[in-house]
């Protein structure tokens, strides 16, 4: 009972911020006119006519369904680097590039290494009888020892990793969204393992909160919640349960997630006051 009156009074003190003297405040044109978004418009609709007055409030937190922190996979220094906080950046599109010079000298290297293998493998099978050019005539089994005692196995293996390493001197962007976090600089060296940047995806956003275990009986998913976000108390946006956790705490709660439409209001670590059934304005 004194969670449930928390709840109310922290929803009370909410939409007071939209009354004056006790009276409702009318929708108006401009920065004060309610915001309802956002669920398929017959979803939507019901929600606005038929939901009774909320009954019950908690308070949730927005999320990101998707954030990932940047990594470079080698020690180089950073040559190019392509992106700003605040940024948005698509998935796929280069964001730094890396010092290419040791790995291509070393590919070079391991080419030269490789080749010298092949004709220790060669000179191997000719030694037995073999002669060039018809090395396929030898067994399988008789090949396969040449080249390992070549090292021609050693040696092609170690030019394909370089030829990849290659590859991590480009580092794009993992998934699309926005760089909340910018720790890199130009001509600085990237260290493996240390964040870059982070990358947080504002388009498929989750909001959650936490339920009294005599209250589950009530969300299941699908279940349609509304919220308020505490930095736009007027606004009214609709999620839809996706998750229910299924451990009940210690403390006798458990952890809900709802996904939500996105609305240029609505991001990630904000506050919201959250209801099911209808907030009056």
């Amino acid at each position: 009972m004194n969670n449930k009156t928390f709840h109310y009074s922290l929803a009370l003190s909410l939409l007071l911020t939209a009354c004056h003297s006790g009276q409702k405040n009318e929708p108006v044109a401009g920065n004060d006119a309610v915001v309802a978004t956002q669920l398929p418009s017959d979803t939507a609709k019901l929600v606005k006519k038929d939901a009774a007055p909320a009954d019950f409030f908690s308070k949730g937190i927005i999320e990101s369904i998707s954030e990932v922190a940047v990594t470079s996979r080698i020690n180089e220094q950073i040559v190019m680097l392509g992106v700003e906080m605040g940024q948005r950046v698509q998935k796929g599109q280069v964001l730094a590039r890396l010092d290419r010079t040791a790995t291509e000298d070393r590919i070079v290297k391991g080419r030269a290494e490789l080749e010298h293998a092949e004709y220790q493998y060669q000179n191997i099978l000719m030694g037995q009888g073999y002669k060039r050019g018809a090395f396929d005539k030898a067994p399988e089994n008789i090949r396969e020892m040449a080249r390992v005692n070549s090292g021609y196995n050693t040696a092609k293996a170690a030019l394909r990793q370089l030829e990849h390493q290659l590859t991590y001197c480009t580092i794009q962007a993992p998934i699309s969204g926005v760089v909340t976090q910018l720790n890199a600089s130009l001509y600085t060296a990237a260290v493996p393992g240390e964040t870059l940047f982070r990358i947080v995806d504002t388009e498929h956003l989750k909001v959650c909160f936490d339920i009294l275990e005599n209250e589950l009986q009530r969300f299941e998913k699908g279940t349609v919640i509304t919220l308020a976000p505490i930095s736009f108390p007027n606004d009214r946006h609709y999620a839809r349960i996706t998750a229910v956790s299924p451990v009940v705490e210690k403390n006798g709660v458990i952890h809900l997630e709802a996904t939500l439409t996105p609305h240029p209001h609505l991001k990630p670590g904000m506050s919201a006051i959250i209801a099911l059934g209808h907030i009056e304005n």
